[in-house]
């Protein structure tokens, strides 16, 4: 399994700067994006910390450990350098004033081969697209959706709702936060999109879905999806990592017929 990683990020309309973070390690096949909160700039402060950590921190172990690791000692890796980020983060807000409460959702992603090892906290998401069927893999972490378990409102009457942006959990606001990890199988043609929710509180699903499936390279898509944000009012900073999943078979193919192989 070989991938194609894509990124976008905007700060939308309405704000001046950009309090989201998105990265990826291509050697490592690490993906990070966090979507920041707090006054001032400490917002930005936080998402950057926890993507520069995570991508430093854990991909140095990837590289270390190589494609020997196997899943349990991969999601072992995950939740000690996101709390060794969360910490990071949580002290550094208790030593600054002017940092004080910053926190940031997160979703980190593993590629390695047909796996994807995935942990999430807040109410950034990720998306799989898989033959035409497009699902939310993570769960978030806010008070809607734990209104919606327990039968207090309706998914159209979230849409609406005007608590949107209050997570239940989120990087750095407390000495210790729990990171939901699951692993998922991957499969030729999957489409793994991350998001901040400045693109999934202006976009709907079917919208994402339908720009998701269309014909043209992932950049481009990307870059619809941010549109498209912007077009519905782009009230908050938008970003979006995409990962397409194609057979390793191909690629090895023309690389054996370039060598004459």
């Amino acid at each position: 399994m070989i991938y194609e990683f894509c990124i976008r990020t905007d700060p939308g309309l309405a704000r001046e700067n950009n309090e989201d973070s998105v990265t990826v390690d291509e050697l490592t096949q690490l993906a990070i994006l966090a979507d920041g909160m707090g006054g001032y700039n400490a917002g930005e402060i936080a998402s950057g910390m926890a993507t520069t950590f995570i991508k430093s921190e854990l991909g140095r172990w990837l590289s270390q450990a190589g494609r020997h690791a196997n899943p349990k000692e991969v999601r072992r890796a995950m939740e000690i350098c996101v709390d060794n980020a969360n910490r990071a983060i949580f002290n550094a807000a208790n030593s600054n004033p002017q940092y004080s409460g910053m926190g940031t959702t997160l979703v980190v992603g593993i590629f390695q081969d047909g796996r994807l090892m995935l942990g999430h906290i807040g109410d950034s998401r990720c998306y799989r697209l898989r033959a035409g069927e497009f699902t939310q893999i993570t769960k978030d972490h806010s008070l809607l959706q734990e209104q919606m378990d327990a039968g207090l409102i309706t998914a159209e009457q979230a849409a609406t709702s005007s608590n949107k942006n209050l997570v239940t959990r989120a990087l750095g606001v407390e000495d210790a936060v729990l990171l939901d990890v699951n692993e998922h199988r991957v499969e030729v043609g999957d489409v793994y999109l991350f998001c901040s929710d400045g693109l999934s509180d202006m976009v709907e699903d079917g919208g994402i879905a339908k720009l998701l499936e269309a014909d043209a390279p992932l950049d481009a898509r990307l870059a619809q999806l941010i549109d498209a944000a912007n077009a519905n009012g782009g009230r908050d900073n938008i970003s979006v990592f995409a990962a397409y999943a194609q057979s390793g078979s191909k690629k090895r193919g023309l690389i054996s017929r370039l060598l004459g192989k």
